[in-house]
């Protein structure tokens, strides 16, 4: 994972470039400004954020696909590997055809160092095509094939004239596809290329041609071109689940002695090159989901933290991380390994059982930047759910019909981050709460994210979608750290929503029963990571609970409200009947701070309802805790992130998205009468 900064660009000539009024990134001067590449916006004042209204409701039926696929967009060999399993492998697991493109060639400073030379001469030609390998090695051993299996790669060429390295396998039904668009991690005067190329304007950034490619030809990017690239590559294979990177990293709040030196950027807690390489997909996803003809494409996003999770609690127990780091091993090799290609059979820097030993720990934990695609349940008096949800980065009404949910219909709204929050206000009318892209296009522009908000008028029919702009005001560095939106309905018809902020506590406004909000109010406490949980006690008080580094954290809508200290958790909180359950770091075990013990052995977040308790067992197959008994359905269903769960008189109902972009419904049998 080493990403240090190199001080030679690409070696082979340029025999392909394009015909624009740039400069070449490489040339000091031009670079200048750009030795410090934070979050992907500049560190001077910039204009004011170019920002649309959100996307109306159309009130039509949205695109729904045929099938499912999984595309991620990394920005070097191994993000998938460390950043973005096991979700991956649960889908690759249940048959989706999966689609890894590495933005960068990841060559880094060129030198694959081994234990017994800790430095060999640079070479970056061949430590790209080592890393390259590896990747193949790694891939066919989750096929369950040999890990010297050869690999069909070809030049895949796409219409605007750009080409990539792609290499495929398949075996027993499963595929996997690696596309290597291989852009240079630097440029000769040192600088960050990906960084640069979406912060500043009228850059061109080139290729590195790694050892043993099929495509010989260095090519040129800009920023549009790197755009379009993605684009047309979205087009191409038409994914359903779309996993990227991080492309608003926290502020590092001062915390200086533990930013990880040569990974992270001064002052934000992932590396330059995640974060720009995230926010050039979401452009290129926003750029799709308008061009496409007949409405947004069917996809869903999941953003996953990168170097983050060397700050917070490690979120994966001893059976999923064993599985994780195993598929790191035939990536990483050794020089001894002999898989036939004369320029290394992997990277050596991570080989063995260093993902294990590594005290950053980035192998251990599994975070979402937003807590991942789910969808948020509002049961109707007659018992029937309606499901709102992200799709095509808008939102989407879900209605149940014969036990089932029907087809999606658009409520707009976009581009929205994957999940939603919502309340039903007096009178039963539902009020839908996203986190809107409002604006981000690089190129020294001020990228902006706002709250916004929609209410129910009547059966099927909806309002305008209102802003409800940023807890951080005015300052739009701080305005994209924040978090996705929770509310939740008070006895007296007060709805309190509530936002992680930039400082990493929570800010509220409140919509008074006339449907007036009330300014943003810096609740402040924290720090705390995002997935708030909101909810009405037994006392009739709105409580929220968080989970931070060293305990639960917990607020009233007057403030901070610290509770006895608890067990430090690992995910996010669940709160229902007076109680709390959370899974502590690194365990499978789930806690009930003053309750029982309960056997319910999992991962990640559960909800809880009526009684119930809904997560995912450690192989990421949806249960249900119910009378101390577990209940699984009898096949699959395959869910994205954390599943929903209600409670009636009719027993538990449980929802989610799957890799295909629809959604699922299941009523336990054995429920309660």
């Amino acid at each position: 994972m080493r990403k240090r900064p190199a001080i030679a660009g690409p070696e082979k000539p340029v025999e392909r470039g394009t015909s624009r009024r740039s400069v070449v990134l490489g040339g000091a001067a031009a670079l200048a400004a750009a030795g410090s590449l934070t979050a992907c916006s500049r560190a001077t004042p910039a204009p004011p954020p170019r920002t649309t209204a959100p996307a109306p409701a159309s009130g039509l039926p949205a695109a729904q696909a045929d099938r499912a696929l999984l595309l991620q967009v990394l920005a070097h060999p191994d993000d998938d590997l460390y950043f973005m399993n096991p979700d991956a492998q649960h889908a690759f697991d249940a048959g989706t055809p999966l689609v890894c493109v590495y933005v960068t060639a990841g060559e880094a400073d060129g030198r694959n160092k081994t234990d017994a030379d800790r430095q060999p001469a640079p070479n970056k030609a061949a430590y790209s095509a080592a890393r390259h390998q590896g990747l193949r090695q790694s891939y066919a051993t989750q096929l369950g094939l040999p890990v010297f299996t050869r690999w069909d790669t070809i030049v895949l060429r796409l219409p605007s004239g750009f080409q990539a390295e792609a290499s495929s396998l398949e075996h027993r039904g499963r595929r996997v596809e690696l596309v290597h668009l291989d852009l240079a991690m630097h440029t000769p005067a040192g600088h960050m290329g990906v960084p640069a190329l979406w912060r500043e304007s009228g850059l061109l950034l080139r290729t590195l041609v790694p050892d043993g490619s099929p495509l010989r030809t260095v090519q040129t990017y800009d920023y549009d071109s790197l755009v379009t690239v993605l684009v047309e590559l979205f087009q191409r294979y038409r994914p359903t689940l779309v996993h990227t990177l991080d492309p608003d990293p926290d502020i590092q709040l001062g915390d200086r002695i533990t930013r990880i030196r040569d990974s992270e950027q001064p002052g934000y807690s992932d590396h330059a090159d995640h974060t720009a390489v995230a926010c050039f997909t979401w452009a290129a996803l926003i750029r799709w989901a308008r061009q496409a003809g007949g409405g947004p494409p069917a996809f869903a996003v999941t953003a996953f933290r990168g170097y983050y999770n060397h700050h917070w609690p490690k979120n994966l127990p001893a059976q999923v991380l064993a599985q994780k780091a195993a598929h790191l091993v035939p990536y990483g090799a050794a020089p001894d390994w002999s898989c036939g290609n004369p320029s290394g059979c992997g990277d050596y820097n991570v080989g063995g059982d260093r993902p294990l030993t590594n005290r950053k720990g980035w192998v251990r934990a599994t975070h979402h930047r937003y807590p991942g695609p789910r969808l948020a349940l509002a049961p109707d008096p007659d018992g029937h759910l309606t499901a709102y949800g992200v799709l095509g980065l808008r939102a989407v009404r879900y209605e149940e019909k014969d036990g089932r949910f029907g087809a999606p219909v658009d409520l707009g709204g976009g581009p929205l981050a994957p999940v939603l929050g919502g309340a039903v206000l007096p009178g039963g009318r539902h009020l839908v709460l996203g986190l809107r892209l409002a604006a981000i296009e690089g190129r020294g522009a001020t990228d902006a994210r706002e709250i916004v908000a929609l209410e129910q008028r009547g059966p099927h029919r909806y309002g305008s979608w209102t802003g409800l702009g940023n807890p951080e005001g005015s300052d739009p560095d701080r305005g994209r750290r924040i978090g996705v939106p929770v509310a939740v309905t008070a006895p007296d018809g007060r709805v309190h929503l509530f936002v992680r902020n930039a400082a990493q506590g929570i800010s509220t406004r409140v919509r008074d029963t006339a449907g007036t909000w009330s300014p943003w109010r810096d609740l402040g406490g924290g720090p705390v990571q995002d997935g708030l949980t909101a909810v009405v006690g037994g006392d009739g008080q709105v409580h929220v609970y968080a989970p931070g580094r060293d305990t639960v954290h917990h607020w009233t809508p007057d403030g901070a409200a610290p509770l006895a200290v608890l067990p430090v958790p690992a995910d996010a909180i669940a709160a229902a009947d007076g109680r709390l359950y959370y899974r502590p770091p690194a365990s499978a075990r789930l806690l009930s701070p003053g309750g029982p013990a309960l056997d319910f052995p999992g991962y990640g977040p559960v909800a809880a309802a009526g009684g119930y308790l809904l997560g995912l067992g450690t192989d990421g197959r949806v249960q249900l805790l119910e009378d101390g008994r577990i209940t699984r359905p009898a096949t699959g269903p395959v869910t994205l992130d954390g599943p929903a769960l209600v409670a009636d008189r009719r027993g538990p109902t449980a929802a989610g998205l799957s890799p295909d972009a629809r959604p699922w419904l299941w009523r336990p049998a054995r429920a309660k009468a």
